[in-house]
C-alpha cells in the first residue's frame, strides 16, 4: 500500500507556463490507494492510530517539517508533527504547505488553480486570496501540471483534515528549481500570525544502508536545529529547497528548531539495506520558547551533578540521552552561570550551538566551576552553596549599524542579549544583564570594557550580534 517515494522525471523539462482557464474546481486525489488507503474508514482509522501513538513535546510551533512517504513507512514520524499541531487546532485557520516536485521539473514555485483538493476524507478548501498574493511574486507560476501525480503535498492532507477538521484553508505550493531567497520571500508573503502554520514536506536521505542514513539524517536535523543551511547538502533531503527557504526565514525571525522524531524506513517497515530517512522538526519563536518544568529541572540537576563529578573525578560525566526528553537532544548554545552569596562565581558558554543541549549544559557547568579564568576552581565547600542559572541562546543575528549611535538605537533592553567582536577581542552580555545596566549606551560601553575595547571604540571591522535567551534557575548574570 505504501511506498518510499518517487524520483523526478528525467530529462530537461522546459519552463511551465500558466494553465489555460477552465481547470477543474476540485483536484482529485492522485495517490490514494498507493501512499495511503483509498477507503475513508480505513484511512481515518489509520491516521487516528498513528496520532494516538505520537507523543511530541508541547511546543508553540509556527512551522514544522514532516515526511511524505507512504504511511507505513513515514506515517509514525509525520504523526509526531501533526499531534503537536492538534494541540493548537483552535488557533490554526490557514496551512501553507510547501513540498518538492518529484515528477515534473520546472523553475521556481507553482500554485494550483483549484478551489479545493479532495481526499477520501473529504474536500480541503484552498485559500484563493492568499494564493493570489503569492502569485504576484516573480518566482511563482500557476500551473496545475506538476501537481497532477505529485505525492509530496497530498499525503499531508489526511493528517491535516484529522487534526484541524474543516476549519482551515490550504495554500499548497510545489517547489521546483527555486532559490532559497525566493522561497523565503514567498513565506514572508504568507507568514501571517498565529492563525497560520507552515508545513514543509520532505524526506531525508534516500537508499543508503541503515547506519549511513542515520549519520546523514542526524546531520540534516542538526542543520535545521542550528539554522545552518550550509550543512544541509543536496543528498540529505528531497525537500532541501523549501527547507532552506524556511531556514532563511527562521534566521530572520529568531526561530528555534527542535527535532521531534527521526527514524528511517528501517525502523518502521522495511529492510535496513536501503532505507529512506524521515524526521519531524518544529520551529517556534525563540523569544517565547520555554522548556517544560521537568526538562528545566533535569538540566539544573545535570549541571549540579557535573560539578560534583568534576570535584570527584576531574572531568564532566557522560549523559544517558536515552533517558531524557527529545527537547534536550536538540543542538543548542547555552551559558551556565554560577553564583555564590549573590556574586558571580563562574560563567561559561558560547553564542553558537556546538553540541546537544544536555551535553552543552554538562560541559559548561564543569568549565564554569573549574575553568573560568576570572576565578579560582570551585571548592567542595563552595559547591554545596552554589546557585546555578542556565540561559539557552537563540541563533545570533548581525545588527547592521554604521556607528555606535545607530547600534545603541537598535538595542532591545531586557529582551535581547548582545555579542560584540572586533578582530581578536570579543565579549557577550546575556539579556539578564539589562537588570543591572538599563541604559543602552552604558550597556554597550560596559560590554566594550569587558572585551578590552575603549569606550568610544568603533571600526569598519566591528560586529554586533543580537540574540534572545530562555533563562531559568538562580544565578548572577
Amino acid at each position: 500500500m505504501g511506498t518510499h517515494g518517487s524520483a523526478m522525471t528525467s530529462g530537461s523539462a522546459p519552463d511551465i507556463g500558466p494553465e489555460a482557464a477552465g481547470s477543474a474546481a476540485i483536484k482529485p486525489p492522485a495517490v490514494a490507494g498507493m501512499f495511503y488507503p483509498a477507503d475513508a474508514g480505513t484511512l481515518a482509522a489509520m491516521v487516528s492510530d498513528l496520532l494516538r501513538s505520537a507523543a511530541p513535546p508541547d511546543l508553540a510551533a509556527k512551522a514544522v517539517v514532516a515526511p511524505h512517504a507512504g504511511y507505513v513507512y513515514s506515517g509514525p514520524i509525520a504523526a509526531t508533527a501533526y499531534a503537536l499541531l492538534a494541540r493548537h487546532r483552535d488557533r490554526i485557520r490557514r496551512v501553507v504547505l510547501l513540498g518538492p516536485a518529484h515528477r515534473v521539473a520546472f523553475r521556481g514555485m507553482a500554485v494550483h488553480s483549484a478551489t479545493a483538493w479532495r481526499t477520501p476524507l473529504g474536500d480541503v478548501a484552498l485559500d484563493r486570496q492568499a494564493i493570489g498574493r503569492c502569485s504576484g511574486l516573480p518566482d511563482v507560476i500557476q500551473s496545475d501540471g506538476p501537481f497532477a501525480q505529485e505525492h509530496s503535498l497530498e499525503v499531508h492532507l489526511p493528517f491535516l483534515q484529522t487534526v484541524l477538521g474543516s476549519s482551515f484553508r490550504l495554500v499548497p505550493v510545489l517547489v521546483g528549481d527555486a532559490h532559497p531567497a525566493g522561497v523565503a520571500k514567498l513565506l514572508e508573503t504568507l507568514w501571517g500570525g498565529p492563525e497560520t502554520v507552515v508545513v514543509i514536506s520532505s524526506d531525508l536521505s534516500h537508499f543508503h544502508d541503515y547506519d549511513t542514513a542515520g549519520r546523514m539524517d542526524a546531520t540534516a536535523t542538526a542543520a535545521m536545529e542550528m539554522l545552518r543551511p550550509d550543512m544541509l547538502k543536496d543528498d540529505m533531503a528531497c525537500g532541501r529547497r523549501p527547507i532552506l527557504g524556511l531556514l532563511e526565514r527562521a534566521r530572520q525571525l529568531d526561530l528555534r528548531a527542535t527535532t521531534l522524531d527521526r527514524r528511517s524506513s528501517g525502523d518502521t517497515a522495511g529492510s535496513r539495506d536501503r532505507v529512506v530517512g524521515y524526521a519531524s522538526v518544529a520551529f517556534e519563536y525563540a523569544a517565547s520558547a520555554r522548556l517544560d518544568d521537568r526538562s528545566r529541572a533535569l538540566l539544573l540537576d545535570s549541571a549540579r551533578a557535573s560539578i560534583a563529578h568534576g570535584l570527584a573525578h576531574g572531568h564532566p560525566p557522560q549523559p544517558d540521552f536515552a533517558a531524557v526528553p527529545r527537547t534536550l537532544w536538540a543542538m543548542r548554545a547555552c551559558f551556565v552561570s554560577l553564583s555564590l552569596d549573590g556574586a558571580l562565581r563562574g560563567c561559561v558558554g558560547s553564542l553558537s550551538a556546538q553540541r546537544p543541549l544536555l551535553l552543552d549544559v554538562i560541559e559548561n557547568a564543569h568549565k564554569a566551576a573549574f575553568s573560568d579564568r576570572r576565578f579560582t576552581p570551585l571548592t567542595p565547600e563552595e559547591a554545596d552553596r552554589i546557585d546555578i542559572q542556565i540561559s539557552i541562546l537563540s541563533n545570533g543575528r548581525l545588527i547592521p549599524a554604521r556607528g555606535e549611535a545607530e547600534l545603541v538605537a537598535r538595542l532591545v533592553p531586557d529582551i535581547e542579549g548582545l555579542f560584540i567582536r572586533d578582530r581578536n577581542r570579543q565579549a557577550l552580555f546575556l539579556p539578564s544583564v539589562w537588570g543591572g545596566i538599563p541604559d543602552p549606551k552604558q550597556f554597550l560601553r560596559r560590554l566594550k570594557a569587558k572585551a578590552g575595547m575603549p569606550a568610544d571604540h568603533w571600526s569598519d571591522t566591528f560586529q554586533a550580534q543580537r540574540f534572545t535567551a530562555e533563562t531559568f534557575g538562580v544565578g548572577h548574570a
